[in-house]
């Protein structure tokens, strides 16, 4: 349960690594056949079921919607998953003409962008010229609306990308999750049990690998291994990913091995080795590398590490889409913020340019963890082969650079290679905005196929990004993000608010730097993101460094994560937050860039002490 637009890449790494052992290995994406089997004349059918049984009265607006225009919606919802696969792409002039799909409450958000003259609700944000957008934009609330439906009718939980994320993010204990499991399945677990059967059946595994990289896609993967274990006891079942290795470092919880045999933590290469010698009896229990067990007499947690060197990045192979059905995902259009859209819309081959992040040092991050402090590169030759390979399994030329942040030397020697080859591919990534990202190293990231950036300028303060160790200034921020729009590469900041010891007075003045960003043409897109404690942070290990105390947690067995703080600051950051998002939304879109910030909150704030010009005289004194 992640994105609908591309596959998730740790099965294809793990995939072309095991392969590249001699281990038969094969991979199947279960969630994005979970949501095209839902949303499919069968799958719709049987959710129209669902709706029927629940009185009339306790119909929710989208389930009335649904009811209302039923024929319709079994009649085009095999035509709108054909457009946005990207099968059928002139059913876009039917789509916005707005009488082709059926539309429910979601459609409301348009009514937003009528102007006072009734005008085209669109049209701001799609041009002219950019039929394919909005009807792209269009399809995807028509999928919100079903999304609603799911939700009201069937499981209050769905999500299409989080699903359930509530039973295991930050979860001390697994009896949320158990409670959940043991209840009743419901129309979404019934489908998931047959597709995961169907799987097994197909390839017939003795293992099988489950990548949980965030808490939304935890309650799935149990259910998953809850089938497997009630249908072929005999298989082994492993869980491994980004939420186990964030959150489940300690994890104490017994009953998560009624479903999963193993549980393995960070890089999972060198582990799997480790366990598949010990279940072809060549390697003794006591010898597997990084991974949890429940002993079997006393039926108590363990944990076993046998310290072996991991597998140097350079090594790991090249990943491997092989058995993927990349004809098959979602183009969606959700959100109209231009980097956001990146996510979601279209189908990236997702690669990683360097192991681990080589500044490894902003408060905020999880800095101890493997995934962030173990850093490892690879030459650009090794990288470029790897594109090569991907370009040529794939036939699709986009890649997006999924590093913590790409280191700018790297970057620097594999656009060298990319431009000495004639690759003609498309990337993005995340960086840090450090001044090593010049005009001329801009320019050469842009022949290479560089399209889109973003990096972190945090809380845009320079005292707050020296508490964050974030080793640059919004002066500096102004002239490297001038530098990429100047090769026209699309800029994105990430945002934060809500910083230990940020006052009003830094939130106000934070928001002028990012007004006068915009007004500059430094950056076209942004996000602001509440600030979250974690424990495995700089912040969350040392808060007193931070002026901050952490609120006790209780006792945890399962998952560790989030972790509650007390600022004394009091400031009272929600209401702050969405006086931010409104006026970034605002910025991108090239409104109220002249007005004076105070304007975007609802209450009384302190006027900035910015001067106007700060980001103008920044780009002046470049160089």
């Amino acid at each position: 349960m992640t994105q609908l637009n591309t596959p998730y890449p740790s099965t294809a790494y793990l995939t072309g690594f095991l392969r590249s052992r001699g281990v038969a290995a094969m991979q199947e994406d279960l969630a994005l056949a979970l949501v095209l089997q839902l949303l499919s004349p069968a799958g719709l059918r049987a959710v129209a079921a669902r709706v029927d049984a629940v009185p009339a009265k306790k119909h929710s607006p989208a389930m009335q919607e649904f009811t209302a225009q039923r024929d319709r919606y079994l009649a085009t919802i095999g035509p709108a998953i054909a457009f946005l696969q990207g099968r059928d792409s002139t059913l876009a002039h039917r789509i916005v003409g707005r009488n082709f799909l059926p539309e429910g409450p979601r459609f409301a958000s348009l009514d937003v962008y009528v102007d006072d003259e009734g005008g085209d609700p669109l049209g701001w944000a799609f041009g002219a010229l950019g039929l394919h957008d909005r009807a792209k934009h269009l399809a995807t609330l028509y999928l919100n609306d079903l999304a609603d439906v799911l939700r009201d009718a069937v499981d209050p939980r769905f999500e299409f990308v989080r699903y359930a994320e509530s039973l295991a993010g930050s979860q001390p204990t697994f009896e949320p999750l158990a409670q959940a499991l043991a209840a009743a399945p419901n129309l979404v677990d019934d489908t998931l049990r047959d597709l995961t059967l169907a799987a097994v059946e197909r390839h017939a595994p003795t293992v099988v690998l489950l990548s949980v990289p965030f808490p939304g896609s935890a309650y799935a993967a149990f259910r998953i291994a809850q089938t497997i274990k009630a249908h072929h006891p005999h298989i082994a079942t492993v869980l491994g990913g980004g939420f186990v290795n964030t959150e489940l470092r300690e994890l104490t919880e017994p009953r998560v091995f009624d479903y999963f045999d193993y549980v393995t933590l960070d890089a999972g290469e060198r582990p799997l080795l480790a366990l598949l010698e010990h279940l072809q009896g060549q390697r003794g229990r006591q010898r597997l590398v990084r991974t949890f067990v429940r002993d079997a007499e006393m039926g108590a947690v363990q944990y076993i590490n046998m310290m072996e060197a991991d597998i140097a990045f350079a090594e790991v192979g090249t990943p491997t889409w092989d058995g993927l059905p990349l004809g098959s995902y979602l183009s969606l259009l959700d959100m109209l913020n231009p980097m956001h859209r990146l996510w979601s819309d279209g189908r990236w081959n997702k690669l990683t340019v360097a192991h681990g992040c080589y500044w490894k040092k902003c408060s905020f991050c999880d800095v101890s963890l493997d995934y962030i402090g173990r850093y490892e590169g690879a030459s650009a030759t090794v990288l470029a082969d790897r594109i090569d390979t991907i370009v040529r399994e794939t036939g699709q030329t986009g890649f997006h650079f999924v590093d913590e942040a790409a280191p700018p030397k790297a970057l620097k020697a594999l656009a060298t290679e990319l431009i000495a080859r004639n690759a003609g591919i498309s990337w993005w990534g995340n960086i840090r905005f450090e001044k090593t990202f010049n005009p001329e190293l801009c320019n050469l990231l842009a022949d290479s196929g560089c399209i889109a950036i973003s990096g972190g300028l945090e809380v845009a303060s320079d005292r707050l990004l020296s508490l964050m160790k974030k080793g640059v200034s919004v002066d500096q921020v102004a002239r490297v993000t001038r530098a990429f729009t100047d090769a026209g590469i699309l800029v994105h900041a990430y945002l934060m608010y809500g910083f230990p010891t940020q006052t009003v007075q830094d939130t106000v003045d934070a928001l002028e730097y990012v007004r006068q960003l915009f007004a500059n043409g430094c950056i076209q897109s942004g996000f602001f993101h509440r600030f979250a404690c974690t424990v495995h942070s700089p912040v969350g290990q040392h808060p007193e460094e931070y002026g901050v105390t952490l609120r006790p947690l209780p006792p945890v067995s399962f998952a560790k994560n989030d972790i509650g703080f007390h600022d004394p600051t009091g400031v009272d950051h929600d209401a702050l937050g969405g006086a931010l998002k409104k006026a970034i939304y605002n910025y991108m879109h090239g409104i109220g860039l002249e007005e004076d910030v105070r304007s975007w909150f609802p209450f009384k704030v302190p006027k900035t002490t910015v001067q106007r010009n700060r980001i103008e005289r920044a780009l002046r004194e470049r160089g």
